[in-house]
């Protein structure tokens, strides 16, 4: 497989960008976001790539970060998505917010990429939704805490910010990105908590 290539941006397109690397130019699929954020051409770059293997085509599927391409590849994990559905996923929302979506069960929030209609974000939870608990930055926090109790004690008072925060009208999937940008300590109270995330907004 082919991890990542990095060269010069030779051509750029409305969904791809023609790499070109050791006299060789290579078409890469990428989402229509990272094509906005893309340098001039003539830059170097380096885009994290998956190649997808057909009977009758090889394509390229690229992103400007390894986060994305892991979400792209736990995408076409789903039954019925393929490569070109995974990547207008990631053109329409981020992968931050397809895993606070799935985290928090919101199949609106998914429901908003291009394409994906309430079935298929149903699924997407159904199918991802331990796979994303078990890779959560959060959850990985609470992990690491040394004293299980103050990880239950962190865990529980997260959970009460998240219902304030979802009282106040924010969806579940704001709720969980907004929560996971606070580092919570066990001597801090349920009001300071809910403080720091409206600062946040």
């Amino acid at each position: 497989m082919i991890g990542f290539i990095k060269g010069e941006l030779a051509e750029i397109k409305e969904n791809y960008v023609i790499l070109e690397t050791g006299n060789i130019g290579y078409e890469i699929s990428l989402p229509t976001s990272d094509i906005l954020e893309l340098p001039p051409r003539k830059s170097t770059i380096k885009l994290y790539t998956y190649l997808h293997v057909k009977e009758d085509a090889l394509s390229l599927y690229g992103f400007l970060t390894k986060d994305d391409l892991e979400m792209f590849k736990l995408l076409i994990t789903v039954n019925g998505i393929g490569p070109k559905g995974a990547l207008g996923m990631l053109s329409g929302i981020t992968a931050d917010e397809i895993r606070f979506a799935v985290l928090a069960e919101d199949a609106k929030a998914i429901s908003k990429a291009p394409g994906v209609g309430p079935k298929t974000a149903s699924k997407i939870i159904l199918e991802l939704k331990d796979k994303f608990k078990l890779e959560s930055a959060f959850e990985q926090k609470l992990l690491n805490q040394s004293d299980k109790l103050n990880s239950q004690n962190i865990y529980g008072k997260r959970e009460e910010a998240i219902l304030a925060l979802t009282t106040l009208g924010y969806s579940s999937s704001d709720a969980y990105r907004i929560i996971s940008q606070i580092d919570i300590t066990e001597d801090m109270a349920t009001e300071d908590i809910l403080k720091l995330c409206l600062k946040k907004i």
